[in-house]
Protein backbone atom coordinates (compact mmCIF):
# COMPACT_ATOMS: atom_id res chain seq x y z
CA UNK A 1 0.00 0.00 0.00
CA UNK A 2 2.10 2.72 -1.47
CA UNK A 3 -0.30 5.24 -2.50
CA UNK A 4 -0.50 8.47 -0.31
CA UNK A 5 -4.31 8.67 0.00
CA UNK A 6 -4.52 5.37 1.00
CA UNK A 7 -2.04 5.61 3.76
CA UNK A 8 -3.88 9.08 5.06
CA UNK A 9 -7.12 6.70 4.61
CA UNK A 10 -5.91 4.07 6.67
CA UNK A 11 -4.57 6.10 8.91
CA UNK A 12 -8.58 7.89 9.65
CA UNK A 13 -9.94 4.21 9.28
CA UNK A 14 -7.68 3.40 12.45
CA UNK A 15 -8.81 6.02 14.94
CA UNK A 16 -12.52 5.57 13.63
CA UNK A 17 -12.59 1.67 14.27
CA UNK A 18 -10.33 1.97 17.13
CA UNK A 19 -8.03 -0.41 15.73
CA UNK A 20 -4.78 0.19 17.40
CA UNK A 21 -2.63 -2.34 15.61
CA UNK A 22 -3.72 -0.42 12.22
CA UNK A 23 -3.03 2.72 13.79
CA UNK A 24 0.72 1.11 14.27
CA UNK A 25 1.09 0.07 11.26
CA UNK A 26 -0.81 2.61 9.02
CA UNK A 27 1.34 5.30 10.59
CA UNK A 28 4.62 3.56 10.40
CA UNK A 29 3.62 2.75 6.78
CA UNK A 30 2.70 6.80 6.36
CA UNK A 31 5.95 8.42 7.84
CA UNK A 32 8.22 5.29 6.08
CA UNK A 33 6.86 6.65 2.64
CA UNK A 34 7.56 10.07 3.56
CA UNK A 35 4.75 11.70 4.38
CA UNK A 36 5.37 14.63 6.56
CA UNK A 37 4.07 14.14 10.20
CA UNK A 38 2.12 16.76 10.44
CA UNK A 39 0.04 15.89 7.39
CA UNK A 40 -0.37 12.48 8.65
CA UNK A 41 -2.51 13.89 11.87
CA UNK A 42 -4.16 16.57 10.13
CA UNK A 43 -5.15 14.23 7.15
CA UNK A 44 -5.10 10.98 8.50
CA UNK A 45 -5.46 10.64 12.52
CA UNK A 46 -7.28 14.00 12.73
CA UNK A 47 -9.64 12.82 10.02
CA UNK A 48 -10.31 9.54 11.95
CA UNK A 49 -11.10 11.80 15.51
CA UNK A 50 -13.00 14.31 14.01
CA UNK A 51 -15.65 11.66 12.97
CA UNK A 52 -15.65 9.85 16.30
CA UNK A 53 -16.36 13.69 17.49
CA UNK A 54 -19.18 14.25 15.01
CA UNK A 55 -20.76 10.57 15.77
CA UNK A 56 -20.54 11.06 19.63
CA UNK A 57 -22.06 14.32 19.48
CA UNK A 58 -25.09 12.34 17.62
CA UNK A 59 -25.20 9.53 19.91
CA UNK A 60 -23.85 6.98 17.60
CA UNK A 61 -21.27 5.94 19.83
CA UNK A 62 -20.53 6.37 23.46
CA UNK A 63 -17.44 7.18 25.79
CA UNK A 64 -15.77 3.56 25.98
CA UNK A 65 -15.97 4.01 22.16
CA UNK A 66 -14.30 7.36 22.35
CA UNK A 67 -11.75 6.38 24.74
CA UNK A 68 -10.41 3.45 22.23
CA UNK A 69 -10.60 5.60 19.64
CA UNK A 70 -8.50 8.07 21.38
CA UNK A 71 -6.01 5.22 22.34
CA UNK A 72 -5.49 4.47 18.78
CA UNK A 73 -5.05 7.53 17.45
CA UNK A 74 -2.16 8.27 20.66
CA UNK A 75 -0.39 5.35 19.34
CA UNK A 76 0.32 6.91 16.11
CA UNK A 77 0.99 10.37 17.70
CA UNK A 78 3.70 8.52 19.79
CA UNK A 79 5.12 7.46 16.95
CA UNK A 80 5.19 10.70 14.88
CA UNK A 81 6.03 13.06 18.12
CA UNK A 82 9.67 12.09 17.86
CA UNK A 83 10.09 13.04 14.23
CA UNK A 84 8.44 16.35 14.91
CA UNK A 85 11.09 17.65 17.55
CA UNK A 86 13.28 20.57 16.68
CA UNK A 87 9.96 21.67 14.37
CA UNK A 88 7.96 24.54 15.90
CA UNK A 89 6.92 25.32 12.84
CA UNK A 90 4.80 22.06 12.32
CA UNK A 91 2.84 23.14 15.65
CA UNK A 92 0.24 25.35 15.53
CA UNK A 93 0.44 26.47 18.86
CA UNK A 94 0.37 25.33 22.41
CA UNK A 95 -2.78 24.68 24.66
CA UNK A 96 -3.22 24.28 27.89
CA UNK A 97 -6.06 22.19 28.81
CA UNK A 98 -7.44 21.32 32.29
CA UNK A 99 -10.94 20.55 33.56
CA UNK A 100 -11.34 23.16 36.15
CA UNK A 101 -11.11 23.28 40.00
CA UNK A 102 -13.95 20.78 41.61
CA UNK A 103 -14.10 19.00 38.85
CA UNK A 104 -13.55 15.57 37.85
CA UNK A 105 -14.95 14.40 34.51
CA UNK A 106 -12.02 14.15 31.94
CA UNK A 107 -13.44 12.64 28.73
CA UNK A 108 -14.91 15.77 27.44
CA UNK A 109 -11.51 17.24 28.24
CA UNK A 110 -9.89 13.96 26.28
CA UNK A 111 -11.45 14.17 23.19
CA UNK A 112 -10.57 17.91 22.45
CA UNK A 113 -7.14 16.95 23.35
CA UNK A 114 -7.02 14.37 20.97
CA UNK A 115 -8.26 16.75 18.47
CA UNK A 116 -6.26 19.54 18.79
CA UNK A 117 -3.13 17.20 18.70
CA UNK A 118 -4.61 15.63 15.57
CA UNK A 119 -4.98 19.84 13.70
CA UNK A 120 -1.39 20.06 14.76
CA UNK A 121 -1.09 21.85 18.59
CA UNK A 122 0.80 21.20 21.18
CA UNK A 123 -1.24 20.33 23.65
CA UNK A 124 -0.47 20.32 27.34
CA UNK A 125 -3.43 17.94 29.37
CA UNK A 126 -3.30 19.20 33.19
CA UNK A 127 -6.16 16.68 33.97
CA UNK A 128 -8.62 17.26 36.38
CA UNK A 129 -9.61 19.37 39.44
CA UNK A 130 -7.23 22.79 37.39
CA UNK A 131 -7.13 25.38 40.09
CA UNK A 132 -6.73 29.01 38.16
CA UNK A 133 -3.29 29.66 39.68
CA UNK A 134 -2.31 25.81 38.09
CA UNK A 135 -3.60 27.08 34.45
CA UNK A 136 -1.64 30.02 34.73
CA UNK A 137 2.17 28.47 35.87
CA UNK A 138 1.57 25.62 32.94
CA UNK A 139 1.04 28.52 30.25
CA UNK A 140 3.69 30.37 31.73
CA UNK A 141 6.25 27.06 31.70
CA UNK A 142 5.27 25.97 28.38
CA UNK A 143 4.84 28.99 26.54
CA UNK A 144 1.36 28.74 25.68
CA UNK A 145 -1.27 30.95 23.65
CA UNK A 146 -4.24 29.19 25.39
CA UNK A 147 -5.83 27.87 28.25
CA UNK A 148 -8.55 25.52 27.86
CA UNK A 149 -11.25 24.90 30.75
CA UNK A 150 -13.76 22.61 30.83
CA UNK A 151 -16.47 22.14 33.28
CA UNK A 152 -19.12 19.31 33.10
CA UNK A 153 -21.31 20.73 36.45
CA UNK A 154 -22.90 23.76 36.92
CA UNK A 155 -21.45 23.63 40.57
CA UNK A 156 -17.75 24.42 38.90
CA UNK A 157 -18.67 26.96 36.03
CA UNK A 158 -18.10 29.92 38.17
CA UNK A 159 -14.28 28.57 38.10
CA UNK A 160 -14.33 29.36 34.28
CA UNK A 161 -14.74 33.00 35.54
CA UNK A 162 -11.89 32.71 37.84
CA UNK A 163 -10.03 31.39 35.49
CA UNK A 164 -10.70 34.56 33.26
CA UNK A 165 -9.94 37.20 35.92
CA UNK A 166 -6.52 35.66 37.27
CA UNK A 167 -5.89 35.82 33.03
CA UNK A 168 -6.18 39.45 33.22
CA UNK A 169 -4.69 39.85 36.43
CA UNK A 170 -1.96 38.29 34.99
CA UNK A 171 -1.32 40.54 32.57
CA UNK A 172 -3.85 39.28 29.96
CA UNK A 173 -1.24 37.30 27.90
CA UNK A 174 -3.34 34.05 26.76
CA UNK A 175 -6.49 33.67 25.18
CA UNK A 176 -9.41 31.65 27.27
CA UNK A 177 -11.62 29.28 25.55
CA UNK A 178 -14.29 27.07 27.81
CA UNK A 179 -16.78 24.20 27.26
CA UNK A 180 -18.98 21.56 28.81
CA UNK A 181 -22.46 20.38 29.20
CA UNK A 182 -23.78 23.55 31.10
CA UNK A 183 -21.33 25.87 29.59
CA UNK A 184 -22.49 28.23 26.31
CA UNK A 185 -21.65 30.97 24.16
CA UNK A 186 -23.71 33.57 26.55
CA UNK A 187 -22.08 32.56 29.34
CA UNK A 188 -18.65 32.92 27.66
CA UNK A 189 -19.53 36.08 26.44
CA UNK A 190 -20.66 37.07 29.79
CA UNK A 191 -17.30 36.26 31.66
CA UNK A 192 -14.92 37.92 29.21
CA UNK A 193 -13.99 34.60 27.46
CA UNK A 194 -12.31 34.46 24.56
CA UNK A 195 -14.07 31.50 22.17
CA UNK A 196 -16.65 28.57 23.29
CA UNK A 197 -16.56 25.06 21.97
CA UNK A 198 -19.81 23.43 22.18
CA UNK A 199 -18.26 19.95 20.79
CA UNK A 200 -15.14 18.32 19.90
CA UNK A 201 -15.76 19.08 16.60
CA UNK A 202 -15.43 22.57 16.61
CA UNK A 203 -12.63 23.00 18.75
CA UNK A 204 -10.06 22.72 16.04
CA UNK A 205 -11.29 26.20 14.02
CA UNK A 206 -11.78 27.79 17.70
CA UNK A 207 -8.32 27.66 18.45
CA UNK A 208 -6.73 28.20 14.96
CA UNK A 209 -8.91 31.45 15.35
CA UNK A 210 -7.54 32.22 18.71
CA UNK A 211 -3.90 31.85 17.37
CA UNK A 212 -4.34 33.64 14.69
Amino acid sequence: MSDKKELLAACKKAVETWDIALAKSATEAASKAGIEPKEIIAEGLGRGMETIGDRFDRAEIYLPQVVAASKAMGVGLNILMPKMEGKPSSMKGTVVFGTVEGDIHEIGKNVCCAMLRGAGFTVMDLGPDVSPQTFIEAAEENGAQIIAGSALMTTTLEVQRDVVVAVKENGGKYKTMFGGAPCSQEWCDSIGADGYSSNGAEINELATRLVG
